[in-house]
């Protein structure tokens, strides 16, 4: 590449960061990082009545979140408007654009009763023909005006790096709106605009994005400005093939981290919806992506949001983490569980790292911490239901019953331990260990499944384990006698 590479993310802080937009940011990212380029942060707040302060804080929030950093702005729109008037005025002395003084309403109402004709319709250029005298008059009534472009009849056509050789007709697009009534430009005129001033050299953007790109060209084209390269990315779309929305995981990129997940998976995955790294890799590190991307390898074909894809992706991480690592990251779930309090995390460090060891295999999220591993931290757990019904019956409370001395006996509480004695009590008595060991486990812990038995048992210590066999024998007992 000859140029110094400088890409932009733009989001309009209307709504909720969600994945498409961390999506966009991400590939641009990662496309200025393989260069070595620069990667810029504008925010289009030019919408002044659906922007907001708290908006702006969840892109950059989640922006953080997700490691992608900045290397110039955050620049606002809304403090460019100066700089806006320069070319709109460019554009007007040039006579190639004009002054509209039509009511927006009444347009509107021409444009649906149009539709409903099943007409096209387009705005007609009817204050292009307006003579001097008509012009002062609506200027001395003081009329509210906007400036509109004034579209040329030529082809446009370009180069997509993603969808190759793109063609449009300009005579089917209208004399757009390049400036409000209040001085505001509107998102194309701006867009065009800061590209430039801000040399920006490849506009990487969603695909609902391409139908502004002829308008765009036209106004670099009459405004004397260098193109940038374009790059038009795939649109996110749910498992249903339908716009991805709330219901298939379009919410606030925030939320996943609220969720459980891990930022590295998150991006991990965002990276995957759309680009290949050409082999069969699906588990990278941020800067195996970095190394790897390439825009030639985005497919222009829609990308599919699979949430079991991604829940499966941060597993994986969850599992690569060190255990001192996943500790650090459940924290957050170990305080929220009410399990300990801070000063009881720092005190039980080792117990906490154990602990991780043992269950992380079996987490998805890091929610799934409070699931998993609940019966190291409390005693008065519930016991699942199915295993009630297998284990709740007098059969399971003499065995248990017979094996409670053995458990008692064991003096070097250890895995190895443990696991002897189960299995010397089994043989003596005839039976196969997993005759001892699936109802020992549910009474600990009240669950069928988990990680290894002789190691939960070890974690949690002799005296708790006696407890809960002892307790859950005495809960059987006592629910016969009050059968009698």
């Amino acid at each position: 590449m000859t140029k110094d590479v400088r890409v932009r993310i733009a989001p309009s802080p209307t709504g909720f960061f969600h994945v498409g937009s961390a999506r966009t940011a991400l590939y641009n990212w990662l496309f200025a990082r393989h260069h070595g380029g620069k990667f810029i942060l504008r925010v289009e707040d030019t919408d002044v009545v659906r922007s907001s302060e708290e908006m702006i804080s969840v892109i950059l929030d989640g922006l953080k979140w997700l490691g992608i950093d900045w290397d110039e702005g955050p620049f606002f729109q809304s403090k460019r408007v100066q700089i806006y008037e320069k070319y709109v005025k460019s554009l007007l002395d040039a006579g190639k654009a004009y002054y509209c003084y039509c009511d927006s309403e009444d347009l509107e109402r021409e444009k649906q009763a149009a539709y409903k004709r099943k007409e096209d319709w387009q705005y007609d250029r009817r204050c292009l023909r307006l003579s001097p005298g008509e012009r002062a008059e609506k200027e001395k009534q003081g009329r509210p005006k906007v400036v509109r472009f004034l579209v040329p009849d030529e082809q446009v056509s370009y180069y997509d790096i993603v969808h190759h050789e793109i063609k449009r007709e300009a005579r089917d697009i209208e004399d757009l709106v390049i400036m409000r009534s209040n001085g505001i430009p509107t998102y194309n005129l701006a867009c065009v605009v800061d590209d430039y001033e801000m040399s920006i050299t490849h506009v990487i953007r969603a695909v609902d994005h391409i139908t502004n790109t002829p308008k765009q060209i036209l106004l670099y084209n009459a405004l004397g400005l260098a193109l940038p390269e374009f790059a038009h990315l795939p649109l996110i779309l749910g498992d249903d093939k339908s716009k991805l929305s709330k219901r298939h995981g379009a919410a606030s990129l925030m939320s996943y981290g609220e969720r459980g997940y891990i930022p590295g998976a998150v991006l991990n995955y965002l990276a995957l919806l759309g680009w290949s790294p050409g082999d069969d890799r699906e588990v990278m590190t941020t800067d195996d992506i970095i190394k790897s991307f390439s825009l030639d390898r985005v497919n222009p074909s829609n990308a599919i949001f699979d949430e079991q894809k991604l829940e499966w992706m941060n597993g994986q991480y969850i599992y690569a983490l060190s255990d001192d690592e996943l500790c650090e990251h459940l924290r957050p779930v170990i305080l929220e569980s009410g399990f300990l309090n801070a000063d009881e995390i720092a005190e039980k460090s080792e117990y906490l790292t154990k602990i991780c060891g043992l269950v992380k295999k079996r987490l998805k999220t890091l929610v799934d911490f409070t699931e998993a591993a609940g019966y190291f931290f409390i005693d008065d757990f519930e016991f699942e239901k199915e295993g009630l019904n297998k284990h709740y019956n007098s059969e399971t409370i003499t065995l248990l019953n017979h094996f409670l001395p053995c458990l008692e006996k064991i003096e070097r509480y250890t895995a190895q331990e443990i696991e002897d004695g189960v299995r010397d009590f089994a043989n003596n008595n005839k039976i196969k260990a997993r005759q001892v060991i699936h109802p020992l486990r549910f009474s600990i812990t009240g669950k069928q499944g988990g990680p290894g038995l002789f190691e939960i048992m070890e974690t949690i210590g002799k005296e708790k384990c006696l407890m809960r066999v002892r307790r859950f024998i005495d809960g059987f007992k006592g629910q016969e006698e009050k059968k009698k």
